[in-house]
């Protein structure tokens, strides 16, 4: 799985968790505002913590061939 594969299925299971931790508590949803904050910062700068991580736990790179 590639570093950008990898941070999609990131946010798309913390979106899934927090809005079903919602239930729970209303709170939960500033994980969900979090998560696309952190999304769209991330189209404007470049620099993704998310990605970072993934890096660091051996993802590849999308510009590499497999």
């Amino acid at each position: 799985m590639t570093v950008e594969n990898g941070v999609r299925v990131m946010a798309g299971t913390m979106v899934l968790l927090s809005l079903s931790l919602s239930f729970v508590s209303p709170w939960w949803l500033l994980l969900t505002a979090f998560v696309g904050v952190n999304l769209i910062q991330s189209a404007f700068t470049g620099f993704c913590p998310a990605a970072t991580i993934l890096k660091k736990l051996g993802f590849r790179s999308g510009d590499k061939p497999a």
